[in-house]
């Protein structure tokens, strides 16, 4: 199962065992509850998925690599506590509590959130002295004398035998008691999840003309060599980084990440070519519509992978458009909230138009805080509503000397208006640039292949995709509709062929 079907599944387990009845106790009982216990290759983003999820169901996330801990920081440390029985008093141990459900604890104290996940990765790579504790871990729920509190659910992940030595198989018993998904990786999922990690473009152009390097683990005679979709991640940010710090990333850089040394050299021999085609070629002057007839005929007679890798600068800009547009609607969907309000209080005597308005944008910084101790924003998500608050504060100062309810919501839906305008003229260029990337690859490429790679891109990215869905291009319906055209064309050909070959 891919990542992709792997977090629709986990959500799905979530919605089910946190179900409530009209009593609000929950419908599925805890003994059935199942552990979720996923196994795959590391690397593959299995700790990532648990945090989208967790943010996307709004509940809590506690996160522990069990291989870092011992038996004592999991079960809890033992003391003497003095009980009677029959009369007769007795010396007997107890454990403090676990310092991994004392994490889940305090993280309900500091974040009010009663529900959640408690995900614990490389179970299946825990010392001898260990691997009895976390057996009943998945089996009862429990640290020693400390059950998992209810409303949270338990993850689990490992890796198979094949990439680690240290793995220890589970018995009939233990598997007979998890909800078992086995996790494979896969390129074409991944790169959904990358557009939106903004991962640098010259990794993806990379991967798309060479799919079989993306992942790859190997035992040779000097050791293991290996690439996973982590080192990938990890080293998109350090190009970064050296971008902005005006440094040139070499071979030595690539080979910290991509520990395969023959993946390692062909990557960084791409990178020097990617570099050189961002120079040579304008992206920024195409996407305006300006396609000089030198860049159409260096296209045309460009190799495979030079053509490729300017689609991707191509909808590299395009991406970030896109990505811009959906930010900037999520702003104003923030501010059309507080002028909402304010627009249904406004029968309010008792308090002046700042301080009515005022009410509204304590009552939304509030939440912001709330989510953010709950670590329940992505980075962009916290980003834009910081803006956001910050333009409602100006607000806010802007009606000081506004008396009446009236006047004030006008003086707001101006401003509000302005920005609005500025969206829409915004998410206009975005249509407007797309229109001329299309053209580009007509002009350059035809219907070929590379149409078709440009056009898959679109779809597989979510920003650009929700833009579609909203805004909606005409020019992307009708490539989209003429190669659907194409393939069935094609599907009924070989139809036709089979039925000769029959006859």
């Amino acid at each position: 199962m891919n990542i992709k079907k792997v977090k629709e599944e986990i959500r799905r387990t979530i919605q089910a065992y946190l179900e409530k009845d009209e009593q609000g106790a929950y419908v599925m009982e805890e003994i059935h509850q199942r552990p979720v216990l996923l196994i795959g290759p590391p690397g593959i983003g299995k700790t990532a998925i648990m945090e989208q999820v967790a943010r996307e169901a709004r509940i809590g996330l506690v996160s522990y690599t069990i291989t870092h801990h011992t038996r004592q920081s999991a079960i809890g440390l033992p003391y003497i506590e003095t009980r009677e029985f029959d009369g007769q008093e007795y010396r007997v141990t107890e454990y403090t509590m676990s310092e991994i459900l004392g994490a889940v604890y305090e993280k309900m104290r500091r974040t009010g959130l009663r529900e959640g996940i408690l995900f614990i990765d490389e179970i299946n790579c825990v010392s001898e002295t260990l691997a009895p504790t976390m057996l009943e871990f998945l089996q009862a729920k429990r640290f020693g004398q400390h059950k998992v509190p209810q409303g949270w659910i338990i993850c689990a992940a490992g890796n198979p035998p094949e990439y680690n030595r240290a793995v220890r198989e589970f018995d009939v018993v233990t598997l007979d008691r998890v909800k078992k998904i086995e996790v494979d990786q896969d390129f074409d999922v991944w790169k959904e999840y990358a557009y939106t990690a903004g991962i640098h473009g010259s990794i993806l152009s990379y991967l798309e003309i060479k799919k079989q390097n993306f992942y790859q683990v190997e035992t040779g005679v000097d050791g293991i060599h290996f690439v996973t979709a982590r080192a990938w991640e990890d080293l998109s940010q350090m190009l970064y980084a050296y971008e902005r710090q005006g440094l040139s990333a070499d071979r030595d850089l690539v080979a910290q990440y991509v520990q395969s040394p023959e993946i390692a050299v062909d990557f960084a021999n791409y990178l020097e070519l990617w570099y050189k085609y961002r120079r040579r070629y304008d992206i920024a002057g195409v996407l305006a519509g300006e396609i000089p007839q030198a860049m159409r005929e260096a296209m045309q007679r460009a190799a495979f992978d030079e053509r490729i890798s300017v689609i991707g600068m191509l909808f590299g800009g395009l991406h970030e458009n896109f990505r811009e547009v959906h930010l900037a609607r999520t702003r104003l969907g923030i501010l059309h909230e507080a002028l909402k309000k304010y627009r249904d209080a406004q029968g309010n005597e008792y308090l002046t138009p700042q301080e009515l308005f005022g009410s509204f944008v304590a009552e939304r910084e509030e939440r912001f805080r709330a989510d953010r101790r709950a670590e329940l924003l992505t980075r962009d998500e916290e980003h834009v509503t910081g803006e956001a608050l910050d333009i409602l504060r100006e607000w806010q100062v802007a009606l000081a000397d506004e008396t009446g309810h009236a006047d004030a919501f006008a003086k707001l839906k101006a401003a509000f208006g302005g920005l609005r305008a500025a969206f829409e003229e915004k998410q206009k260029q975005a249509g407007e640039q797309l229109d001329h990337a299309f053209a580009f690859v007509h002009e350059c490429f035809g219907d070929g292949q590379e149409l078709v790679i440009f056009l898959t891109e679109l779809t597989r990215n979510y920003y650009s995709m929700e833009y579609l869905n909203r805004v909606g291009n005409e020019t992307f319906f009708q490539y989209n509709k003429m190669l659907l055209f194409r393939d069935r064309e094609a599907e009924l050909r070989e139809e036709i062929s089979a039925m000769d070959g029959i006859w």
